[in-house]
């Protein structure tokens, strides 16, 4: 039966396929198809690492102390009556020999089917058992991270096998020679994750949290992939292998999807490639208004590998580097809690030159509120308001060695092309003055040493009320500002932007947000110093018209948006564009005005 959930839509674009539900604790598992003749080689590993688990926990029950606790024991009985149950071994066989599926993808499929048996159980003792066939499956996996495994997917097709009952329709529609595309759905899927599947098989995803500019949002639209946030009980409602659609465009979820409704979807997936295909034509044309105003087109980016795209659309720069994801899901890799300076030194170099001698705007790191470090640390903050709390520059300036360690290797990777370094949240002269007082020390550390390093255009994020209202004070110490729109709706309406119970409420449209932004834009132009836009603002096309009347000539936007808003710029006359955006500006309800225009 076909149905619809409702979330919020953050990424254009359209999805079809086979729903992959994924637990968020287990979103860094790897995810391929193996060939064929691989099966029982992968079949085999699951059993070996299952031998192995039963082996060592065998072990601890028979060197179990006497005056051990009989719970423990019990617990211990409990993990190997679930290890020794051949429905577990049986699914995991099923999805690897019949839809050739790498082992650990496999068993974390067959996990979350049993899973969702033990949550329908009436009996609140058997429901539990849910944890301890978690943690035995985490045991499982743990062990399998040990042994080799090829991490990328084969190079040529398979096919996919195990028709279902839905194909016997959807089939009329889709090409059964070639792969089945696959959807991701989660109850959530931290950033750091989210680059997990940057290089993936997934064609979208979809999470029953989150709000439009979650940076798990924000990193899907650099993707470029379609996605739906907030979709409430999506996971639970969607079953492992149902046919789904994500409308990345209108923030819907169409689960077993009639023929009919399929061949719609797919039309709309067509034309959508047909406009990208349009909008690449502009990829050398310069960013120019029709009286003659040029506008720098930036692009947001999240690893040095993103360079490749933002070049790929004509970007003259990039204007923000997240560096806080060089920092994040590193527990998930087997690395040391934080990047020492020569490996951000080697990022931040990766980067320069794959600009190739354009400007590279890296800010320092923002770990904090929903960009937790690990998944690990996001349970801690969940009694706290982490948006309000240690994050950003408060973060970096509480922990003086690893902020220096990174304003050196920003600084020494300077040496290799053009770099501003952008601070963020801040909002303290205090804190402007321990900044700048760090960079000096960075600076002398390097000069101690005779390490060669090279100048950096200072500047600062607009991301805190307190900060967009003392501009003057910003401008004595920083070279340019740099506008975050979103973290400056948040805290400027009080909106926590990754709560999706609030999300109506986030409103770029407020007349207190446009005033912010337009005033910071007009200081910045009257001193002549240097202001761009980095939040999702400066990617919506349907804000760019308004931010030319306000005087902006930087935008700063993930790669995939560059196109589609440099077409804007092409059809718009930035002097006649003023008076409209005072005229925004100066009403009580400025959406309608921008609606009507």
């Amino acid at each position: 039966m076909t149905f619809s959930i409702h979330g919020l839509a953050v990424s254009r674009g359209i999805a079809i396929g086979r729903a992959v539900l994924v637990a968020s604790s287990r979103a860094d598992v790897a995810h391929y198809f193996i060939d064929a003749a691989k099966t029982v080689e992968e079949v085999t590993r699951v059993r070996v690492a299952r031998n192995a688990v039963t082996e060592e926990i065998m072990r601890v029950q028979k060197d179990l102390p006497k005056d051990a606790p009989h719970e423990l024991a019990a617990l211990l009985d409990v993990h190997l009556m679930l290890l020794q149950d051949e429905t577990l071994i049986a699914g995991v066989k099923h999805w690897i020999t019949d839809r050739l599926y790498n082992a650990e993808w496999a068993l974390t499929t067959q996990y979350e089917i049993i899973a969702r048996q033990f949550d329908e159980m009436q009996d609140e003792y058997l429901r539990e058992r849910k944890a301890d066939l978690e943690q035995v499956v985490e045991r499982i996996l743990r062990f399998m991270k040990g042994a080799p495994s090829p991490m990328q997917p084969p190079g040529h097709s398979v096919r996919q096998a195990g028709a279902s009952r839905k194909e016997a329709n959807q089939g009329l529609l889709l090409d059964d020679t070639v792969d089945v595309p696959l959807v991701l759905i989660a109850h959530d899927i931290s950033p750091a994750d989210m680059l997990q599947f940057k290089q993936s098989l997934f064609a979208g995803f979809a999470t029953d949290v989150g709000g439009k500019t979650s940076h798990t949002a924000i990193v899907a639209r650099s993707m470029g992939i379609p996605a739906v946030v907030g979709a409430r009980s999506a996971s639970q409602l969607i079953e492992q292998d149902d046919w789904v659609i994500i409308d990345g465009e209108a923030g819907v979820l169409i689960v077993d999807p009639s023929p009919i409704i399929l061949a719609e979807y797919g039309f709309k997936q067509r034309q959508g490639e047909l406009e990208r295909e349009r909008l690449s034509r502009l990829k050398h044309t310069a960013a120019v208004t029709i009286d003659g105003e040029r506008v720098e087109l930036l692009a947001n980016i999240e690893l040095p590998e993103d360079t490749l795209g933002a070049i790929h659309v004509g970007a003259v720069g990039v204007g923000l580097f997240r560096s806080e994801f060089l920092f994040m899901g590193r527990d998930s890799k087997g690395l040391s809690r934080l990047p020492d300076e020569q490996e951000q030194y080697a990022a931040y170099r990766r980067a320069i030159e794959g600009m190739q001698g354009l400007p590279v705007t890296i800010r320092t790191v923002d770990i904090g509120a929903d960009k937790p470090l690990d998944r690990k640390d996001r349970g801690q903050d969940t009694h706290l308001n982490p948006a309000l709390g240690l994050r950003a520059i408060r973060w970096s300036l509480a922990d003086p060695p690893m902020f220096l360690t990174q304003l050196r290797a920003i600084l020494r990777a300077a040496a290799h092309g053009q770099v501003n370094l952008l601070v963020p949240m801040l909002a303290h002269a205090s804190e402007i003055r321990q900044t700048l007082s760090l960079i000096d020390h960075a600076r002398a550390t390097l000069d101690n040493k005779g390490m060669a390093y090279g100048p950096v255009r200072l500047g600062a994020m607009i991301e805190v009320p307190a900060a967009a209202l003392t501009l003057k004070l910003f401008l004595k110490y920083f070279d340019f500002l740099s506008v975050g729109t979103n973290d400056l709706i948040q805290y400027t309406l009080a909106i926590d932007r990754a709560d999706e119970a609030v999300a109506h409420l986030y409103d770029p449209c407020h007349p207190a947000v446009l005033r912010l932004v337009a005033d910071t834009i007009a200081e910045c132009n009257a001193q002549g110093k240097g202001v761009s836009v980095c939040g999702e603002m400066a990617g919506d096309i349907s804000m760019t018209r308004l931010l030319l009347g306000m005087g902006l000539r930087s935008f700063s936007m993930h790669p995939s948006q560059i196109l589609a808003v440099k077409q804007q710029v092409l059809r718009s006359d930035a002097g006649k564009l003023k008076v409209w955006a005072q005229q925004v500006l100066d009403s009580d309800e400025p959406a309608v005005l921008l609606q009507a225009a």
